[in-house]
């Protein structure tokens, strides 16, 4: 390899034992004895993952002579003094097939850099070469799909690779393996998708798509940062869904099933909701990569980095994921408002958001955000969830003071300019201080109530001044998630039982139970398994026919395990809440709402 301060060689040594051979070489290491460390989280996703716990050999040498190394901490090892070149050679153990880690098979090997490359203490800074190997094998069959800038290797293949240093080492993941490859132009610059798994996915057509998106980005920025291409790393499989962001490409994980079928020009749901998961982590290459909250520059990958703006770089790219699926004319107005009646919905049915504000949900994102139980929906908020809303009601409010002629497009504009382009981290508070001048008026007593308190966002009167027509019913079924008006002859009463229901095979499981609804106020509590309804054997789908047969406040009785053991309680049916947001065109919009709408929504 190459001589850099430090060398990196990865190959995907046992696939059948999932596990990777890594090598680093420390050009000089610290004479007093070099240090490195696993990281113990990535960027992007907000929780302490100990990537070290999948280290399971690891052992040091310098000029043929084995050096000490002992383990400090949970993510760090000591070596002993050394006078020449120092080597480590470890093995890295990786099964988890998501985005976030590594995962190594006989078919195909994916890494993000945080889960196999030590951080070498002192020379974060110092420039890097890495030698990415082919598994024994595999040399002819296998291509290397990754955005790290090349140093002698072929296009998409193996060989030597760089980075400035450590924090752009980890920052583009890498995919081996016989994968599918398609390209399209976007912004001056070639844009790479590529599949691996099992697909029948129609590229052209997917490609065409995400070039829209894509250019309605940039157009929103007014130019792509300063990347020689972009890179769609997308992993097919039967069941799962995820994506994480990167500085120049993104990772993706997507069933096979979401991908548009030659000959079907249709946006199904299923693909509406992988290009929207495409969206956001495009968007994520100004928002969050660029942008970045003063708590993140730089990041400490050894310990939580917290910040309470969470809000802004996840909630508002929630928010601007949908919006540029209609903006770019891939999908109709009406498919943006049912996506956007069915956040709302997931937002009102949560008890939580009356209990934790967006900014402390924000802080929290390493205990309680990504580290959900049962209680969640009653105790917190998703930053993601409320936080898109909340970026929906700033630009409507921002459009409305302005008649028209300011919007949340031009704070991400200023934003890009004055910080993604400078590379200076956002302190709290600056957000809503360019808000407010970018308004015109002070929105303090906005960011209070909606941001650091815990006030429902007024939607209805932001959205009508838009054209946008706001309509809450109760859910007409246990798996309604809203955004559609409900069927007009259906005329069977509502009623809500206060619980998420899930299958189980002794019957109908409840995953969620919600403060003071009608499960909670019976006794019922999460996991436990409803068996029998008045007498009768019951599973999720007759619970759910059966209790509708039954009028308001009305008593029944039922049986459900707790465990093992089978209890017994009285259940007094109750309607619905109005919690089923609905969203249409208001017919009796004003022509200047109308306008208004075209504008916000481009069509």
């Amino acid at each position: 390899m190459s001589t850099a301060p430090v060398c990196y060689t990865i190959c995907p040594a046992r696939p059948q034992a999932h596990v990777f051979g890594v090598s680093c070489h420390i050009e000089q290491p610290d004479r007093l004895g070099q240090r490195v460390s696993m990281p113990a989280w990535i960027p992007g996703s907000y929780m302490i993952r100990d990537f070290a716990r999948n280290v399971i050999s690891i052992r040091a040498e310098s000029e043929g002579q084995p050096v000490t190394i002992s383990k400090v901490d949970s993510s760090t090892w000591q070596c002993a003094p050394c006078e020449g070149p120092l080597m480590i050679d470890y093995e890295v153990y990786g099964r988890d097939l998501s985005v976030r880690t590594a995962h190594l098979d006989t078919h195909h090997a994916f890494f993000n850099g945080t889960s196999v490359f030590l951080i070498v203490h002192g020379q974060e800074a110092s420039p890097c070469r890495v030698d990415i190997q082919s598994p024994p094998g595999k040399g002819n069959d296998w291509r290397v799909a990754t955005t790290l800038p090349r140093a002698g290797a072929a296009a998409y293949g193996f060989g030597q690779y760089e980075a400035a240093n450590y924090d752009e080492l980890i920052d583009h993941p890498v995919e081996m393996g016989d994968f599918t490859l398609a390209t399209f132009e976007a912004g001056g610059i070639p844009h790479d998708v590529v599949l691996t798994g099992h697909h029948r996915a129609d590229m052209t057509r997917l490609c065409q798509d995400l070039q829209k998106i894509c250019t309605t980005h940039i157009a929103l920025f007014g130019e792509l940062p300063a990347i020689p291409r972009y890179l769609f790393l997308v992993q097919v499989v039967g069941d799962g869904y995820g994506g994480l962001e990167h500085r120049a490409s993104t990772s993706l994980l997507c069933r096979r099933n979401d991908l548009p079928l030659a000959g079907n020009q249709d946006v199904e749901d299923a693909y509406r909701t992988f290009l929207g998961l495409c969206s956001h982590e495009y968007f994520h290459l100004w928002n969050v990569k660029r942008i970045k909250p003063a708590a993140f520059v730089p990041y400490d990958l050894l310990n939580e980095n917290h910040t309470r703006q969470l809000w802004a770089f996840e909630g508002i790219t929630a928010y601007y994921d949908d919006l540029a699926l209609i903006r770019s004319g891939v999908i109709p107005v009406q498919d943006y408002l049912e996506l956007l009646g069915q956040t709302v919905t997931r937002v009102l049915r949560n008890p939580g958001r009356f209990r934790q504000s967006v900014a402390e949900s924000s802080f929290d994102a390493w205990t309680r955000f990504y580290k959900q139980d049962e209680s969640a929906p009653n105790t917190i908020v998703s930053y993601y969830a409320k936080g898109s809303l909340l970026a929906l009601a700033l630009d409507l409010t921002l459009r409305q003071a302005s008649n028209q002629q300011r919007s949340l497009d031009d704070l991400m504009h200023r934003l890009w300019q004055d910080y993604g382009q400078t590379g200076r981290g956002l302190i709290e508070g600056e957000i809503e201080t360019l808000a407010s001048e970018l308004c015109g008026r002070d929105l303090g007593d906005f960011f209070d109530r909606y941001l650091h308190g815990t006030d429902d966002l007024p939607l209805e009167p932001l959205l009508a001044s838009v054209g946008i027509a706001y309509h809450l019913r109760p859910a007409r079924t246990m798996d309604d998630k809203g955004g559609k008006a409900a069927d007009p002859n259906d005329h069977n009463p509502v009623i809500g039982l206060g619980a998420s229901v899930v299958d189980d095979p002794a019957g109908a499981r409840l995953s969620q139970v919600f403060d003071n609804g009608t499960a909670q106020q019976a006794g019922l509590s999460a996991d436990d398994v409803i068996v029998a309804l008045d007498g009768l054997k019951t599973d999720k789908t007759d619970l759910e026919q059966r209790i509708h047969t039954y009028p308001p406040d009305h008593p029944v009785r039922l049986h459900y395990f707790r465990r093992d053991e089978l209890y017994e309680t009285t259940l007094t049916l109750q309607p619905a809440p109005l919690d089923t947001c609905v969203l249409i065109p208001d017919p009796e919009a004003t022509p200047q709402a109308a306008q208004a709408r075209t504008r916000w929504l481009g069509q």
